[in-house]
């Protein structure tokens, strides 16, 4: 059984043991006495997963605040400049050329209209007239002429006015807006998007709630393994005392000559063999209080006793089990768990279907540009508002939405079925550690019975071998069938004490 013990202890130990867990309690170097409940305690303040569960729960808790954001406005600003290696142009070559050049072109249309009027009436007519006038033909020709060259500037000069007016000079371009965008009809995924935070909120929680029963469960574990150790220390110290006794008589009698050497040489073997298990239980005492100091985060070499270490008998209050399973399916946060996976996976369909819906969405900021166009082209920042309704419709998608969206329904039916087959299990681990409860409180009263019995062979054996009607192998089976007796109520004990905290394990009581 101490081999056995010893190779478990091995195996754990597996792990690298120099990590040093924070040391609390007033900072002495002396014996520490530790009981179970500051066990728990110091495991559950110093457990690194412990920590890293608390820091995912404050992960969720952001994440869930995000999700929030969506339903409200986002606001951004935008800056921009861009060099272009030519400019836009309003007009093309051939307009600018019939705007600069419209003053010359209408002073040539309006000679030649004179000229077919001149060549329509007689010339004698025309000199009549202006004669009347106080005028003649070659002055009026002058006139005429001069006059259309000063119209003609001046409209050319309109044109080239027109022209330059027009132009953008785009080259150098600046650009600057303050847009807003404040979702109004999402197709369902914004709201399914703060569910599946939620969600994710209510899983951390219950894997915390997982770890923090975890590392109870090993703190039990490695705080009874430690004390059934130290008990089976003192047993085997009581043994080897007995057989030191007994191999001292039987060498005295040996020399009185009432004994044989094979008598002393049966009981010299007996005492080797206490005494290697003796040092077999040394060392897994030793290597238990490791385990026990590196899962409640102290060093692995400290000094600590334990408060039912030196107890005469490990005080054991027998619990009469009832078998509870609903209250096994309503605690365990594995089954939380896996109620979280399914709820985000119908949410996660909710998500993709919005994909073949319509989105909707108010628009609005004000934007401000250089060159402007708000008074016509002008080489200055100038700018508006605006304000507008962004509507999206999915029109063809080849099936993509579909396909996803039955993908994800196949994976909310796979965490159905694995929460089904968990239930199961669970439901099988209460009726087991129920049981076991049972036959641990059978065994616990037949070890006590056990020990009564060995107590009085072994009184008897020891009154006859004093009388000198039993041999030495008689005492030595006596007091063998007493140390497996006593061994079997310490297991006995050790195993009411861990079958109970797998029963509160399996029933998502453990606190």
């Amino acid at each position: 059984m101490i081999r056995k013990l010893c190779f478990i202890l091995f195996a754990g130990l597996a792990v690298p043991l120099s990590a040093q867990g924070l040391r609390v309690g007033d900072g002495t170097s002396g014996m520490r006495l530790l009981s179970l409940d500051s066990c728990r305690a110091m495991a559950l303040r110093n457990n690194k997963q412990i920590a890293v569960s608390k820091v995912k729960q404050d992960v969720a808790a952001n994440i869930r605040k995000a999700a929030r954001t969506k339903y409200l406005p986002h606001v951004s600003a935008i800056g921009t400049y861009q060099y272009t290696s030519k400019e836009f142009s309003l007009l093309s070559d051939e307009h600018k050329a019939a705007l600069t050049g419209m003053g010359t072109n209408a002073a040539t249309g309006i000679q030649g209209a004179l000229n077919s009027i001149t060549s329509s009436v007689p010339m004698q007519n025309i000199g009549a007239v202006l004669g009347a006038m106080g005028l003649n033909l070659d002055g009026l020709s002058q006139m005429t002429e001069q006059g259309l060259q000063e119209f003609a500037g001046k409209l050319n000069g309109v044109g080239q006015d027109i022209v330059d007016a027009l132009r953008t000079d785009t080259r150098n371009l600046f650009a600057g807006s303050v847009m807003f965008v404040q979702p109004v009809f999402m197709g369902g995924s914004i709201i399914a998007l703060n569910k599946m935070a939620d969600i994710n909120e209510d899983m951390q929680r219950n894997s915390a709630d997982l770890r923090r029963q975890a590392t109870i469960y090993n703190t039990d574990k490695a705080y009874w393994q430690v004390v059934s150790l130290r008990h089976k220390q003192k047993l085997a110290e009581a043994y080897l005392e007995l057989l030191k006794k007994l191999d001292s008589d039987v060498h005295k009698m040996i020399d009185e000559g009432v004994a044989t050497k094979s008598d002393g040489l049966s009981v010299d073997v007996k005492l080797n063999e206490a005494e290697m298990t003796l040092t077999r239980v040394n060392d897994g005492l030793v290597l238990s209080k490791m385990l026990l100091c590196q899962t409640i985060g102290l060093p692995i070499n400290e000094d600590v006793t334990l408060a039912d270490e030196n107890t005469e008998n490990i005080v054991v209050e027998e619990v009469t089990p009832t078998l509870n399973v609903e209250m096994a399916v309503e605690n365990r946060p594995e089954l939380k768990m896996l109620d979280n996976g399914i709820r985000l996976t119908k949410q996660l369909t909710n998500v993709l279907k919005a994909g073949n819906l319509p989105m909707v969405a108010m628009t609005g900021g004000y934007v401000v540009t250089n060159p402007s166009m708000v008074n016509s082209f002008e080489r200055k920042f100038r700018g508006l508002w605006n304000v507008g309704v962004l509507v999206r419709v999915p029109l063809w998608n080849w099936g993509d939405v579909m396909y996803k969206v039955r993908a994800s329904k196949g994976a909310t039916s796979i965490a159905t079925l694995e929460r089904a087959e968990a239930r199961e299990m669970i439901e099988l681990q209460v009726n087991q550690n129920t049981f076991r409860v049972t036959e641990a409180n059978k065994k616990l009263t037949m070890a006590k019975s056990n020990i009564e019995r060995a107590d009085e062979n072994l009184r008897t054996a020891n009154l006859g071998f004093r009388e000198g009607v039993i041999t030495p192998t008689v005492v030595m089976e006596a007091q063998t069938a007493w140390l497996q007796a006593q061994s079997q109520k310490i297991d006995a004990e050790i195993d009411v004490k861990l079958s109970q905290v797998d029963l509160q394990k399996s029933l998502g009581t453990l606190e």
